[in-house]
């Protein structure tokens, strides 16, 4: 058999990669689909492909699956780790279990660390192996981080890790394809770069964790840059052992009155503004929690929105509301709705609005700024004498005198500065642009450390 076609469906908010194998008779492989299917289901609509198999790799943390939903959308078999109890059906395999896939078998490796029950994929033709599928194990430039399961179980893990990505840079060749499930953005410790894909050949090269001398040195290095944990991470990973909710017809996102929203809000619901930066700070809804859409949608809503409370959405008429629903669904936000009209309607209600100020990054006030950057990005360069706080962690920090927030562009800076709000303050002001315009503007050189 002739090497197959491996489609690849990226999504850059989440950073991840999930893979569609054409089988060579209309059927196909996927491998670690998300619950937002759109861009498979695509990829398989152009290509004649229906999915037959469905494997995950691991239990995932920074979305729901979407194994349970092709099951019953093509009748496809889910393929898993025996060990991970999963709560549906589907076929456990272990160490050695081979999948035929009808000319092409696929094997499971087991390859713990990332998580404890985590598989690796190899696909073969006969006894060549031609790709592996390596989820959060051997990654590009890094491995996935390991404290998914608690601090715990971080090193025990990280040691399994390292046992792991050597068996598998010692058993496979230079020339196997590397198709790992976790990229770039995402918070699984992949390391910047727009390579998704590598090989064997090339992670032995380059990859630092590779490099280092023995099992210690690799704890200390994965460790270090482990990065910030998304606090919902803690609870995806066990309603992926139960299973999704199957998602029955096309889901819309309901629409309700000005009127219907202050009884929400009056019960408790999160209101979440999705406009742009400049539009949320004209006006917009006392306490409303800015997340702009974009791609990285998903995770800051997973991160600071509680999922259990409903969700009023408020957003501009050119903003795609199944953008919106899809990016809440894949992530575990199942209780949405949008403000009919925006917030042109509220108004015209009646209801109240409130408003920010917003400067330009050249404009900023060392002084005042508070950097809400991520620790990497905070420690690559920023204005001298700043405050900082990651985003996730700034929810009820106590801080002094008037705020400027500032992230790379102006959107996590409007987050931060909502919530700030939210809690009360009035002295606070969002900054467009980041620590490199007001650089540039100055004349004065980024600290770095």
């Amino acid at each position: 058999m002739s090497t197959p076609l491996i489609l690849s469906a990226v999504d850059e908010g989440l950073g991840n990669s999930a893979y569609l194998v054409d089988l060579g008779d209309g059927r196909a492989l996927a491998v670690d689909p998300s619950r937002d299917l759109r861009a498979l289901r695509d990829l398989g609509q152009r290509h004649g492909l229906k999915v037959a198999f469905a494997a995950e790799t691991h239990l995932h943390a920074d979305f729901l699956t979407g194994t349970v939903q092709l099951a019953v959308d093509h009748g496809a078999q889910i393929l898993g780790s025996a060990t991970g109890n999963r709560e549906f059906p589907h076929r456990g395999l272990r160490e050695g279990d081979e999948v035929d896939l009808g000319g092409l078998t696929l094997r499971a490796l087991a390859t713990p660390g990332h998580t404890p029950e985590h598989l690796s994929y190899l696909l073969l033709d006969g006894a060549q192996p031609l790709a592996v599928f390596t989820g959060g194990s051997l990654i590009v430039g890094a491995a996935a981080r390991t404290d998914l399961s608690g601090e715990e179980q971080t090193e025990v893990l990280a040691r399994a890790q390292y046992r792991s990505l050597h068996r598998l840079v010692e058993e496979l060749g230079d020339d196997t394809l590397v198709l790992p499930t976790h990229g770039a953005g995402s918070f699984c410790s992949a390391p910047p770069g727009a390579a998704r894909t590598s090989t064997i050949g090339a992670e032995k090269a380059t990859n630092p964790l590779l490099a280092a001398p023995d099992e210690d040195s690799f704890v200390r290095l994965l460790r270090d840059g482990l990065g910030s944990y998304p606090a919902y991470f803690s609870r995806l990973a066990e309603v992926n052992r139960h299973g999704p909710a199957v998602i029955g017809e096309a889901p819309t996102l309901r629409t309700l009155t000005a009127q219907q929203v202050m009884e929400l809000i009056a019960a408790g619901a999160h209101v979440i503004d999705v406009r742009p930066v400049e539009a949320f700070a004209a006006a917009h809804l006392p306490g409303s929690l800015s997340i702009a859409l974009r791609a990285a949608f998903a995770t800051w809503l997973g991160w600071l929105v509680d999922p259990d409370r409903p969700v009023v959405i408020v957003r501009d008429d050119g903003q795609d509301p199944d953008e919106i629903l899809w990016q809440a669904l894949k992530i575990g936000h199942e209780s949405l709705a949008q403000l009919a009209g925006g917030i042109g309607a509220w108004q015209a209600a009646g209801g109240a609005t409130s408003s920010l100020s917003v400067i330009d990054a050249a404009d900023a006030d060392p002084t005042l700024v508070l950097d809400i950057r991520q620790d990497s990005e905070f420690a690559a360069g920023h204005l001298p004498g700043v405050t900082h706080t990651e985003l996730g962690s700034l929810k009820g920090r106590s801080l002094m005198g008037p705020v400027q927030t500032m992230c790379a562009h102006g959107e996590r800076a409007a987050t931060a500065a909502s919530l700030l709000a939210a809690d009360g303050r009035t002295d606070v002001t969002i900054v467009t642009g980041g620590p490199g315009e007001w650089a540039t503007a100055s004349g004065t050189a980024l600290d770095t450390e």
